[in-house]
């Protein structure tokens, strides 16, 4: 079941267009990660599914209304971002921040329930940041911060999560936290995650759906061996990619690559002129 696609998506500033033409599908119910080099589209592509910008033409389609017409508390329930670079929260507490994700089922005077504080300490406890609930957020490391605004995100207790870039400050260890918790939000609740990461074996390890973009077009999109490969990485990346397999999780891994330089940058090999339906996995 498709419940979130686009359709023909252009989006760009002023007169630069950065995705372009971008017809994709979301899988619902699972981890899906965006990969490609910088300025390839990727954090565009997520802030226009989320309608944080506006495109120039095409739609984003959920649950088969344009997203553009959704009235905003509705469609807040129903999806929740985490961008980038969050807004500056300073002056609040931790727990206040997070309160914030319970905005779209307040009413009234905007006071908060009893179910808000319970969910609201669920979600600092599930990130490792209840100790920090009266703590000022600009007291906090950039690692501590950055759990908080996924704390905030959970808290909206939405069907769909969409992250841009989520492990940003974070040392290993808390890394794998975050895509671990990620990953068990996706397994015991069935929340569909959509994330845009830099690490391609982090993508591969979690993801069951994995969009290379390169110049805000779709290099190839399909399950991890279908994109984690040679050629898909030389064509997104320019790089020449030695893939192994994860001994852990039996998925492509990236075991070491150098840089393509010079008049080979610009070649097509025969393989890559090959059909991706017939192309081997190598």
């Amino acid at each position: 079941m498709i419940r979130l696609y686009t359709d023909d998506l252009n989006v760009g500033y002023g007169d630069h267009l950065i995705v372009k033409d971008l017809t994709v599908e979301i899988p619902d119910k699972k981890i899906t990660t965006i990969i490609g080099s910088n300025g390839c589209g990727k954090s565009t592509l997520l802030k226009a599914i989320t309608r944080i910008i506006s495109p120039q033409s095409g739609a984003v389609v959920l649950d088969g209304k344009h997203i553009s017409k959704e009235n905003t508390k509705k469609l807040a329930k129903k999806m929740a971002i985490l961008p980038q670079n969050p807004e500056s929260a300073s002056g609040l507490t931790v727990g206040e921040l997070v309160s914030y994700g319970r905005f779209p089922y307040q009413k009234g005077f905007g006071r908060l329930t009893k179910k808000d504080f319970e969910v609201i300490d669920w979600a600092l406890e599930v990130t490792g940041t209840i100790d920090f609930k009266f703590r000022s957020v600009d007291a906090l490391s950039g690692g501590q911060r950055q759990r908080v605004w996924i704390a905030m995100a959970l808290a909206q207790e939405t069907e769909m999560i969409l992250l841009d870039e989520p492990t940003t400050y974070l040392d290993m260890a808390h890394q794998l936290e975050v895509l671990e918790l990620l990953q068990k939000l996706n397994e015991e609740q069935e929340r569909t995650i959509v994330m845009v990461l830099h690490d391609l074996n982090q993508a591969a390890r979690f993801a069951d759906y994995i969009i290379a973009l390169k110049d805000g077009e779709i290099i190839k999109a399909g399950a991890c061996e279908e994109v984690i490969n040679h050629h898909v990485l030389k064509k997104v990346f320019q790089i020449d990619a030695e893939i192994g397999w994860d001994p852990r999780t039996n998925k492509p891994m990236c075991i070491t690559y150098n840089l393509i330089k010079g008049e080979e940058k610009n070649e097509q090999t025969i393989s890559d002129r090959i059909p991706a339906g017939i192309r081997a996995y190598s």
